[in-house]
């Protein structure tokens, strides 16, 4: 009775944003209250089949709910390929009113079953590697029950997924589930010969989004933020992070972005995404907000609707969000961390030991599962490197705010000592975590109890104690390809598992031998190291810095082989996947390339010279090999070699350029 008391105590005095939660999403309470009216059970989304069995009753249902919420049209909201940094809010959508008319001429509302299930748009019109054309455009839409729908100002979003005529995925969440299906398929099939019986697994995945936050007024003054995202040119200001004051410094109520960024929070919220967390980070103006953790599919989706929310609100308190990897010279840019677990349908989350010995009753799930997962990443670096190529991130691996280009993972101490022992056809024991206590010295604070292993921010892919955390990922992304491909290399490991078990050899085998064939994968040291990078080279881990040589790799034999085989991407889906990013990282250079054309035309060479001041010869002569560079590029033929020109022009060129921009403006009056 006390619990049911105070239970009651603490929803009456949640603060109204609190209580606002979830009411702009169609699940839980919200949508049962209009199911009931239905005739269908409370709780009936949660099974898929009411897509084929009860369309129309849950049309109806949603139609109420969307009305007394006020909306008046509706659009089935779908994830356009290449769409990061660039499209806003990442989306695509066709926005139709609900309404229809009678023969007289008047009104009525109209939503049913067919208008809630799928939708019919143009595919040609969207980056799509040549799946489409104008005369063969046909694009078709199929709601995807995983996610809620929601709603906001007098619209209603409900998620779907994007194909061709032929069924080929237009978009980004098509291969998504299918590679969740993949790894749920595979890892049933595995942990039931561990003697772990479960239904299904999904993928568990939390979102730290870093952003930064500026003054609308000087954002609309900079071409180069305007049409690229980031400062093309600008010297670097005498103060930036070197005194390391930014980091999870006080929000100051003086600045308008606290106003902001409570904002944001509030808005999520309506549409059920728990924006928890908010903090500075290490550069000036930057910011971090990360949510609950959550499924991939529905994680995704509402980190898409947060970034679109933030660079929305931003603009109601004079300031502009900028989402783009690395907006600044010389200061930290911006990640979007991918902490990454997975969790049966059960409620055992198969990355922490406790859950899974003590949901199991066996010893051995846990560190099988590690070692497939172990042999994944070894095995398919190339791909985890290609999922976080981006133009953004050019500039941030490796450059001590986020990890080198080097797919490697970290485990501690503790943790690579235990799976050595299996690695070494030693009889599998528990794995007991341990913990360390730290004594403060001072009598009245208690001691700390903490975990024996520390963090290693370095690690492209460290474990975390109950889940991996892809830190390399970049801030614009959407971070469908990242999961989809974390899920697919899984998928196979736990087949190729499976697979060697049920033709008679015992787990502990199989574990041992894909940690003795894929432990150079596992370094625990500092990778920012030039030394331990070099290394990790000769030791023969994945490598590929450039970021155009990363995405070319989607269209490898084998990553082809393996989507192909796991049923997530045909052959024609990669290759169309390998040309849409190649053509993306070239767009964006052409667009910051002609950028900087104009702005020294427009902007620098008249100032230098109407301060008497400044290398004039030297800035007409990289406008020049500007042009020249950019003609070659757009001359070439073949997409890859024309992304290869791309990044010479970027990464070497451009910089170049920078530096004798910037040069001149030390010497031009404020």
């Amino acid at each position: 009775m006390l619990r049911r008391l105070v239970s009651k105590r603490s929803l009456a005095t949640l603060p109204a944003s609190f209580a606002s939660y979830g009411k702009n999403v169609f699940k839980g309470a919200v949508a049962d209250k209009y199911l009931t009216k239905q005739g269908l059970p409370a709780g009936a989304l949660n099974d898929y089949s009411w897509t084929k069995t009860s369309a129309d009753k849950v049309a109806a249902a949603v139609g109420e709910w969307a009305s007394d919420n006020g909306a008046t049209s509706f659009c089935h909201w779908f994830q356009p390929l290449a769409a990061s940094g660039v499209r806003h809010g990442l989306s695509g959508q066709v926005q139709n009113m609900m309404i229809e008319f009678s023969d007289d001429g008047s009104a009525k509302w109209k939503f049913g079953g067919k208008d809630l299930l799928k939708g019919e748009t143009d595919g040609s019109s969207y980056p799509n590697g040549g799946m489409r054309a104008t005369h063969t455009a046909g694009g078709y839409l199929s709601i995807d029950p995983t996610s809620p729908i929601s709603i906001r100002d007098d619209t209603m979003y409900i998620p779907a997924c994007f194909v061709s005529w032929e069924g080929h995925a237009l978009d980004e969440k098509t291969p998504l589930l299918r590679a969740g299906e993949a790894m749920s398929r595979e890892g049933v099939r595995l942990l039931k010969l561990l003697g772990f019986n479960v239904d299904s697994l999904t993928t568990n995945i939390g979102l730290e989004q870093e952003f930064f936050l500026i003054p609308r007024e000087a954002y609309h003054r900079r071409p180069d933020l305007m049409l690229a995202g980031r400062t093309i040119i600008g010297r670097n200001a005498y103060r930036g992070q070197e005194m390391c004051d930014h980091y999870m410094a006080p929000f100051s109520l003086a600045s308008p972005a606290i106003d902001a960024v409570k904002e944001m929070q509030e808005e999520a919220l309506k549409m059920g995404i728990p924006l928890r967390t908010r903090h500075r980070e290490v550069a000036p103006n930057q910011y971090e907000m990360a949510p609950l953790f959550g499924s991939a599919t529905t994680q995704i989706d509402q980190n898409l609707w947060a970034m679109q929310i933030i660079e929305e609100v931003a603009s109601n308190h004079g300031l502009t969000a900028l989402l783009q990897e690395k907006p600044f010279n010389d200061i930290n840019g911006s990640g979007k961390h991918n902490n990454w677990s997975i969790g049966t349908n059960c409620g055992t989350n198969l990355l922490n030991v406790g859950q899974v010995r003590k949901n199991s009753g066996s010893a051995e799930v846990f560190p099988v599962i590690m070692s497939a997962i172990i042999s994944a990443v070894d095995k398919h670096g190339d791909l985890m490197r290609a999922a976080i190529a981006s133009p953004g991130n050019d500039f941030r691996l490796g450059a001590c705010e986020a990890p080198p280009a080097i797919i490697s993972t970290y485990l501690g101490d503790d943790m690579t000592s235990y799976l050595e022992q299996i690695k070494d056809g030693k009889p599998i024991t528990d794995y007991v975590p341990a913990l360390r206590n730290i004594d403060l010295g001072v009598s009245c604070v208690g001691p700390l109890e903490v975990p024996a292993e520390d963090r290693n921010r370095t690690s492209p892919f460290p474990y975390g104690g109950h889940r991996f955390e892809f830190r390399a990922v970049g801030s614009s992304q959407n971070v469908s390809l990242v999961n989809t491909v974390l899920m697919t290399i899984c998928a196979e490991a736990f087949k190729e598992f499976a697979d060697a078990i049920e033709g008679g050899k015992k787990p502990s085998e199989v574990a041992s031998a894909a940690l003795k064939e894929h432990w150079k994968v596992i370094f625990n040291g500092n990778c920012y190291d030039e030394a331990n990078q070099e290394m990790l080279t000769k030791r023969g881990v994945w490598r590929i810095d450039s970021g155009v040589e990363a995405l070319n790799a989607l269209g490898a034999a084998k990553n082809t082989a393996l989507f192909k085989k796991m049923g997530v991407l045909s052959e024609v889906e990669l290759e169309a996947r390998r040309v849409v990013h190649l053509e993306h990282y070239i767009g964006t250079v052409e667009i910051e390339a002609g950028c900087l054309v104009d702005m020294i035309n427009q902007h620098v060479l008249p100032s230098c010279k109407q301060a008497g001041v400044g290398q004039l010869s030297e800035l007409t002569s990289s406008v020049f090999k500007l042009k020249e560079a950019i003609h070659e590029m757009e001359s070439a033929e073949d997409v890859l070699e024309k992304a290869r020109l791309a990044r010479k022009l970027r990464l070497e060129l451009m910089v170049e350029v920078r530096e004798v921009c910037d040069a001149a403006e030390a010497g031009v009056p404020a």
